[in-house]
């Protein structure tokens, strides 16, 4: 199989350009930010944005792929350091505030809570949330029944309400809500 070609030094400034320009513009607009303003802004044609990213879905997964990844890394270092029903109820926090904050990711992680096929960011997302879904039921603390899916459809519904009730004050509180029902219970006696 051959190696694809190095991008010239152009191109690799043009790309650049091109993803700060739409990590700006997605922050100011969200993720329907006009596309040819962000060619614009990065002094490019909209050929050029084209080539780099055919679709608005790989210009925003471009545009926010050390986000995801850094939510990635945040969810293994949490899990060697606290115990993994805290890692978890932490990590989801953080994906709630990075949901909130980030204008447009909200889109990107609806890959990971739907049954499409998954995007790079819907990947490492997914399979985050299943290394510490699997840790907090192996500990005994999370019902045996919730999928790692069922929790980012719920933790994605905890961060629209946050939005819709006050915002990232509001978090906590509602991912407690949902973290208190499917918690593992003991039995009664």
């Amino acid at each position: 199989m051959p190696h694809p070609r190095p991008m010239r030094a152009d191109a690799r400034r043009n790309r650049e350009r091109l993803l700060t320009a739409a990590a700006s513009a997605f922050a100011e607009h969200g993720e329907n930010a006009s596309l040819d303003d962000i060619a614009k802004r990065a002094g490019v044609g909209s050929g050029t944005l084209y080539r780099h990213f055919p679709t608005r879905r790989a210009l925003l997964e471009a545009a926010y792929a050390a986000r995801i990844e850094a939510l990635g890394e945040r969810g293994e270092e949490l899990s060697r350091t606290l115990s993994p029903g805290e890692a978890l109820t932490e990590w989801l926090h953080e994906v709630c505030v990075a949901t909130i904050q980030v204008r447009g990711l909200k889109t990107l992680l609806g890959s990971a809570v739907t049954d499409t096929p998954l995007t790079a960011c819907g990947t490492v997302v997914k399979s985050t949330a299943t290394r510490l879904v699997d840790l907090a039921q192996s500990e005994g603390t999370l019902r045996p029944d919730l999928t790692p899916t069922d929790l980012l459809r719920l933790t994605h519904g905890v961060a629209t309400a946050a939005e819709l009730g006050g915002g990232q004050g509001e978090i906590r509180r509602y991912l407690g809500l949902l973290l208190e029902g499917i918690r593992l219970q003991p039995p009664r006696p």
